[in-house]
């Protein structure tokens, strides 16, 4: 299981546009079929500051994510809201075990 939280910096101007934009691109990434979580998360204390955190079953389903039409759609939308570069850090998941995926 592949797990990433992608860190995003918004502008203040672009904060609505850019939940509305990320919660489109949550509803098409949770039915692909590798997708096991898409959550989208806004920190309490910065209301610009968001975590994305995906969870794929591989890397491979991690990938196919990024060949989707709504991820490229999301990406180039949002591209010029940021204030700064998003950033993805990976993550392997230790618990819980047991999960079908591992089976």
């Amino acid at each position: 299981m592949i797990v990433t939280f992608v860190h995003v910096w918004v502008k203040p101007k672009n904060i609505d546009s850019f939940i509305q934009a990320t919660i489109a691109n949550h509803k098409k990434s949770i039915k692909e079929p590798g997708n096991l979580r898409f959550d989208l998360s806004q920190a309490d204390d910065n209301s610009s500051k968001f975590v994305i955190y995906e969870a794929y079953i591989s890397e491979d389903a991690a990938a196919a994510h990024k060949e989707t039409e709504h991820y490229k759609i999301w990406r180039d939308t949002v591209a010029e809201w940021m204030y700064k570069p998003r950033m993805g850090e990976k993550y392997t998941l230790l618990a819980p075990i047991g999960m079908a995926v591992w089976e």
